[in-house]
């Protein structure tokens, strides 16, 4: 018997329930997980809510990332066996997989080996937000030296990855934090400039950085009302990569500028980098190099036990976190 988290009806935190269930021998293709430790996603919060790309199909898991040990392994499945450590990435429907509890199932498409140099608590902070921020600046947008890249809630975990992967391909990054009250603790991170955005003039900050070219990346997890600002900061042509929805408010789009910057504006998520074979293939080899080089580095800001899975809600919903969430089983 095990222990996973469920709801049966969108709702605040209160909603999940923990249900004794016998997780069955996994099927073809699938591997079964003994958790030792979750990662804690912005989507999953907003998955209980029933507020994300997808509708909910009830009663419903949740849970995108963990780092276990494999306790059986279905038929077809090659590579893996009993006993290897293993993590999960993000690359699948939570319609279909869920990663909150002590025991899980999960397609062999979406486990890697486990870092050795990486904790479980590590491992299972690194997949979600490191290959987020890949698929879009080095995949698609493929930034380099010259570059600058301008990175909205980057004390996020994905936020934070961002500033790793920019530094890492030779680029420059430019955090946006509300206050400065994070400022130095993301300077400590990496990030090239901090930018206050309720005390300075973001897009005045931004073009003295850049020498008034503007940033020809920006990776928004926000949107909402101030969406036209990040279009002033952008370079002509550049391109704005969402993420997210973390405001609240309408994100309308500034007709005049867009037509004078003429930028690319792309919807982003995992799926399209984890969706695909290949390119999972190359994000994890990337992720795997930085890791190893030391350039890329998880940032934890607190971790949680099992049972206050209601509690580790409640507290990603106050965006005060600095880095990842991770639950340990």
């Amino acid at each position: 018997m095990s222990r996973t988290i469920r709801f049966a009806k969108a709702g605040v935190p209160e909603v999940l329930e923990f249900v004794e269930t016998d997780v069955p021998a996994p099927g073809s293709g699938e591997v079964r997980i003994r958790v030792k430790a979750i990662g804690i996603n912005r989507a999953e919060a907003m998955w209980r809510t029933d507020e994300y790309i997808e509708p909910v199909k009830f009663p419903a898991g949740l849970g995108y990332e963990a780092a276990g040990i494999i306790d059986a392994v279905g038929a077809g499945v090659t590579g893996f066996e009993v006993g290897d450590e293993v993590n999960v990435i993000p690359s699948f429907s939570m319609n279909e997989y869920f990663t909150y509890g002590e025991v899980i199932t999960v397609p062999d498409y979406a486990i890697v080996r486990h870092p050795k140099s990486l904790s479980y608590v590590q491992a299972a902070s690194v997949w979600m937000m490191f290959v987020t921020a890949y698929g879009a600046l080095i995949e698609d947008a493929k930034v380099g030296k010259g570059d600058f890249v301008l990175i909205p809630a980057a004390s996020s975990s994905v936020g934070l990855a961002a500033i790793q992967i920019a530094n890492y391909a030779g680029a420059t990054s430019i955090a946006l934090t509300r206050t400065s009250a994070k400022k130095e603790r993301l300077l400590g991170a990496g990030a090239g400039h901090v930018i206050a955005t309720e005390e300075v003039d973001l897009v005045q900050e931004v073009m003295r950085i850049t020498d008034g070219k503007g940033a020809r990346v920006i990776f928004d997890p926000v949107g909402g009302p101030n969406f036209p600002k990040l279009i002033s900061a952008l370079a002509f042509q550049g391109i704005v990569y969402i993420y997210g929805a973390l405001s609240e408010g309408v994100t309308s789009l500034p007709v005049l500028a867009l037509i004078a910057k003429m930028p690319t504006v792309k919807g982003h998520n995992i799926w399209l980098t984890t969706g695909d074979e290949k390119r999972r293939k190359n994000a994890v080899e990337f992720v795997l190099k930085g890791l190893e080089s030391g350039a890329l580095k998880p940032i934890i800001d607190r971790t949680f036990k099992f049972d206050d899975m209601v509690e580790v809600h409640r507290y990603l919903e106050n965006n005060g976190q600095f880095g990842k969430v991770v639950v340990t089983v």
